[in-house]
């Protein structure tokens, strides 16, 4: 294992800079996905930590050896990559031994790995076939697997499951992570999916346009975004966003006149210099609880909404519509017989709402939200 530090880390190509000013702590044994848009910088940013990239600034720093200058083959770190790139010509067991073989280990030693690793991935039963002979799934393990025998400190992923189709990503998503708990190594993984980013990591770094937006838990960034990027990316459906304006200020929090037509006292820490200006209030879908009939308790915010489809997945159920202009979803509390059009009442409570300035930059609230674990 080994903790790797990124200080002022940066990137341009020319007069193109793609990372700016990066810093980043990843310790021993974490599970850190590097997650954003296309052009954000993610992939980049991996490649770096790999020696496959120069670095233009900054230092990178592994097991507290500055590593800039040092060759990705010597860094002793293991890839895998969107592509396979397995040896068409080779069997399993002879893609999995060859850079062990290149390293000049004796046959013992290279038997021994190849067998705990194939052993690790359950695929002994492949080591005969060659790559042409394997599903996608089992293509993507023998390249996880190569990566593996050669026993690096530190694993980096580039988006591996991007060619694999929905029940197979699950799948790997899941060995993924059982790897990571039995080998125990630090693993940096790429991705563009937020749902893989948000079921994988132990800590998730938000980047967009070549910076650090937000660093944090899934739990963290899911709950108390640093920003309105963060909080639209994080989430599926995104959160609603909803115009407004500040009317008050005060010790509870403060009151927002919605444009949808509700007024709500949202529990953030209170800044009078935004009273009488424009602020957009965000709410996750989850967040919401529609229901045709009257509720029995007081509610502290309610819209109105003019519902344009419903979504159902079994035991789940999205309601779409627009509450005045605003388009919002909002997810049912139970899959009630909601029809695509009407009207249907949407509830919620203060405590999860979200406040961001027209900068984008999220209001810290007084309290965690009601769901906060």
């Amino acid at each position: 294992m080994a903790d790797v530090r990124l200080e002022g880390l940066s990137k341009a190509y020319g007069t193109i800079q793609v990372l700016r000013n990066i810093d980043l702590a990843i310790d021993h044994g974490e599970f850190v996905v590097f997650v954003g848009p296309s052009g954000s910088g993610k992939s980049t940013l991996l490649r770096m930590i790999g020696g496959l990239e120069r670095i233009s600034g900054g230092r990178l720093l592994i097991d507290n050896e500055v590593v800039n200058d040092v060759d990705a083959a010597d860094r002793n770190l293991g890839m895998v990559f969107q592509s396979y790139a397995l040896y068409p010509h080779m069997t399993v067991r002879e893609n999995l031994a060859f850079p062990l073989r290149m390293a000049k280990l004796s046959k013992a030693e290279i038997d021994t790995r190849v067998a705990q690793t194939a052993s690790l991935l359950q695929m002994d039963h492949l080591l005969d076939r060659k790559p042409r002979h394997l599903s996608g799934g089992q293509r993507q393990r023998v390249a996880i697997g190569r990566a593996i025998v050669r026993e690096p400190k530190v694993f980096l992923f580039d988006e591996p499951l991007s060619n694999l189709d929905t029940e197979l990503r699950v799948q790997m998503r899941v060995q993924i992570s059982k790897l990571h708990k039995q080998l125990g190594n630090t693993m940096i993984y790429v991705t563009h999916d937020q749902i893989e980013a948000m079921t994988m990591a132990d800590k998730i770094v938000v980047l967009k346009d070549g910076v650090i937006e937000q660093v944090g838990s899934p739990h963290d960034l899911y709950h108390n975004p640093a920003s309105r990027f963060v909080a639209g990316f994080i989430g599926s459906p995104k959160m609603n966003f909803l115009g407004g304006k500040v009317e008050a200020a005060h010790e509870s929090g403060m009151d927002v006149r919605l444009d949808a037509g509700a007024v709500v006292c949202v529990p953030v820490e209170p800044d009078k210099s935004l009273v009488g200006k424009p602020i957009t209030l965000g709410i996750r879908p989850d967040d919401f609880s529609p229901s045709s009939a009257e509720k029995d308790i007081a509610i502290d915010l309610d819209l109105d909404l003019d519902l344009d489809f419903v979504e159902h997945f079994g035991s789940v159920t999205y309601v779409y519509g627009n509450a005045g202009k605003e388009a919002v979803v909002a997810k049912a509390s139970k899959p009630d017989p909601l029809k695509g059009s009407g009207k249907v009442r949407l509830a919620a409570s203060p405590a999860d709402c979200h406040l961001f300035m027209t900068d984008g930059k999220a209001l810290r609230r007084l309290h965690a939200p009601a769901n906060w674990n």
